[in-house]
């Protein structure tokens, strides 16, 4: 078996309790450690992309127990590829939470965020249902410890909420995974896809609650509308670090939605025919309509960047929902440039309210004023679709791959009127912020327990900070320049991903 499989899983589970036990009072070890665990996750990421750029679907089998009777680890070209989005992400993240000395607010920082590194691995590479339940539950451990971390009141109230929130979301997980293993007999994915497919069409009322339910799940991890509530006061509240990394946490629901919904319950299932479309679709559309309302409507800028967050969600669902392989290849494409976009805006609002707190109205002029506003611009255009980056990119192929759609005109009027408004509502807030200044006098108050931390911040390593900004900058430009081979490695995915015989057989097959 390939071990190179499980070692992005196996790597942050040793790395985060040996922080703990061994480097607790020692920050600077910490921190080498933790680094140096980030860079060995993106090379071992990089090794696995580049095993499964070929088309070829492994499979781990945990203590070698066959599927569908033990648990397995699968590589293909999307498991790959969300396990390298994870680690370019982490990297500039744990550098920025060092320089600007969040990592040093409160206790754990690093053993927490590399336990949240292993969730996020785990959840993209399992090949088992429960096991994703557990990879989903890791998640909401660690992200709560990463939420509340650095103290106040304002931040555990909302760190409460988000737990509460997403337990309702793992007692639905739990009732739709005992509908459908008694439904199917399985939890393994690949098999239960093939029951699934077995089932005649009129013995599949308890399935189709199943999928229901597994769907209402993922929706509340993507932030769904209705279910996107959670979000907007979560990331906001949480320290804006951590919600840059929790910009990868949404696209774990989108990608659960691809996994489940091309494999088992597809638009080429009889028993689930038509389930999935019917509900996604509408929603995604609102979701993007409410996302873009609360970008011209927030009067802080943590905010506004978590309601950016749950816009670029729904322009990602829509693209989904189609479930079709152009459809989907331009999903594909938009999630790398989403989370990189959402990343980058969310440190930009750190970097903002570090020095002058987060409110959308005019003060004083702040250090670097020029270079954050320009970081500010980037990170507007990439995130509103605008040319030259990626975001540009990634809304046409959306465009194109709905042209045929139902409701394509639908699909066309939100996503372009919510581009609009989304340039409106990023253009206030960058004109209010950096261009329409009180005199040097004005010292506006802090708003929220995140602009007064309730441990003093050490000094930050600007040089640091600022790289590690530019760092995200610099994978939004190469996504835009190599635009083409990006879209065919989308496309082969895709194309996997709409021949689900492969994983299948490869799964239970026994291929390696």
């Amino acid at each position: 078996m390939n071990h190179w499989i499980v070692a992005p899983i196996v790597l942050p589970a040793i790395l985060a309790p040996f922080i703990i036990m061994v480097l607790r009072y020692h920050l600077d070890l910490q921190r080498i450690f933790s680094v140096a665990g980030v860079v060995g996750l993106l090379g071992i990421a990089l090794t696995i992309t580049a095993q499964a750029s070929g088309g070829d679907i492994q499979v781990y089998e945990l203590g070698n127990w066959p599927a569908p009777f033990g648990i397995v680890m699968v590589l293909d070209r999307l498991s790959a590829m969300m396990v390298l989005l994870t680690a370019l992400l982490a990297l500039p993240i744990v550098l920025y939470a060092i320089a600007s000395g969040w990592d040093d607010r409160g206790k754990h920082f690093h053993a927490l965020f590399h336990f949240q590194l292993m969730g996020v691995c785990g959840a993209f590479l399992t090949g088992d249902a429960f096991n994703l339940f557990v990879f989903f539950e890791v998640l909401l451990i660690a992200s709560y410890g990463l939420m509340t971390h650095g103290g106040g009141a304002v931040r555990l109230k909302a760190g409460v909420q988000y737990v509460a929130y997403n337990l309702i979301g793992s007692t639905l997980f739990l009732f739709a995974l005992g509908t459908l293993y008694a439904v199917t007999g399985t939890l393994n994915m690949a098999d239960m896809a093939m029951r699934v497919a077995e089932l005649p069409a009129d013995d599949t009322a308890l399935l189709r609650v199943g999928a229901v339910l597994l769907l209402l799940v993922f929706c509340i991890k993507a932030a769904v509308l209705p279910l996107h509530f959670w979000l907007p006061a979560s990331y906001a509240n949480a320290p804006l670090p951590v919600a840059a990394l929790f910009a990868i946490m949404t696209k774990v629901g989108a990608y659960s939605i691809l996994r489940m919904y091309t494999l088992g319950f597809g638009p080429d299932v009889e028993a689930t025919q038509g389930l999935v479309g019917a509900w996604l679709q509408p929603a995604a559309l609102v979701t993007l309509a409410i996302g873009v309302v609360g970008i011209l409507g927030a009067q802080h800028i943590a905010r506004m960047v978590a309601f950016c967050a749950i816009a670029s969600m729904g322009t990602l669902l829509i693209a989904i929902s189609l479930f079709t392989e152009t459809a989907t290849a331009a999903a594909l494409y938009y999630i790398y440039h989403s989370t990189l976009a959402t990343a980058l805006l969310f440190l930009v609002a750190d970097l903002v309210m570090e020095r002058q707190g987060g409110s959308i109205e005019p003060k004083a002029p702040m250090p670097q004023s020029g270079l954050i506003s320009a970081l500010f611009f980037v990170g507007a255009i990439a995130l509103a679709g605008m040319p030259p980056l990626s975001g540009f990119v990634g809304k046409l192929l959306v465009l194109d791959a709905s042209r045929d759609a139902p409701d394509a005109n639908a699909i066309w009027a939100v996503v372009l009127i919510g581009s609009f408004v989304t340039i409106v509502g990023l253009a206030r807030a960058g004109s209010l912020i950096f261009w329409k200044s009180h005199d040097a006098q004005h010292n506006p108050t802090p708003e929220t327990e995140e602009e007064a931390p309730a441990q003093p911040a050490p000094e930050p390593n600007a040089g640091l900070a600022f790289t590690s900004v530019f760092g995200l900058v610099l994978g939004l430009v190469m996504l835009t320049l190599f635009a083409g081979p990006a879209l065919t490695y989308a496309g082969k995915t895709a194309e996997q991903l709409f021949t689900p015989e492969h994983y299948i057989s490869a799964v239970l097959g026994g291929e390696e």
